[in-house]
Order: C-alpha cells, then structure tokens, then sequence
C-alpha cells in the first residue's frame, strides 16, 4: 500500500489522505514515457512532488487506463494536489511500505 500526505519544507505531517493505492500490476505496468509522474511510484520508497511536479502529475491523472486508482483514492490525489498547489512550502508525499 502507498499512502498519500501532505508535508511541509521541513518535513512536517500537514495533511494525511484517508485511502491509499495498493501496488499492483496496473500500477506497476504504467509506461514511464507516457506517465512520468506516477510510473516512478515505488511500492517500498516514499516520493516527493514538489509544486511544478505536483501540476504535471495532476494532469496525467484523467489519461490514467481504467482501474489504476481507485475513484476514491483519485478524488483525494486530485484534492491534495490542488492543496499543494494553493499553498506555500508544501509536498505532495507517496509514502511507500
């Protein structure tokens, strides 16, 4: 399981997403070419998105194949992006096992 959070500059918890996406195939499989943002997601390594990272990976979201996310997990991606981008010093951290 991946979870999603959002931190600030220091490394400060802000925000912690109420699901998480399970790594599995679909996920795995993505193209990095086509999907840079999250075809580098690791299911035993966190990663970090900075604001400029966080606005391309907002825009792969709606070109992701069916049953990658979870519409649930997917609305609150959505969410706390856009919170990171609304916000000063903020990250958009995957948190991997």
């Amino acid at each position: 399981m991946i979870d999603l959070q959002i931190r600030r500059e220091d490394g400060t918890l802000e925000v912690c997403a109420k699901r998480g996406v399970a790594w599995g195939p679909e996920l795995a499989g993505l193209d990095q070419s086509v999907f840079p943002m999250l075809g580098h997601l690791l299911p035993y390594a966190d990663t970090v998105f900075n604001h400029r990272q966080v606005s391309t990976l907002l825009a792969e979201v709606p070109r992701l194949p069916p049953g990658v996310l979870t519409d649930e997990f997917t609305r609150e991606l959505i969410e706390l992006g856009q919170a990171v981008l609304d916000g000063p010093h903020l990250y958009l951290w995957f948190v991997g096992d």
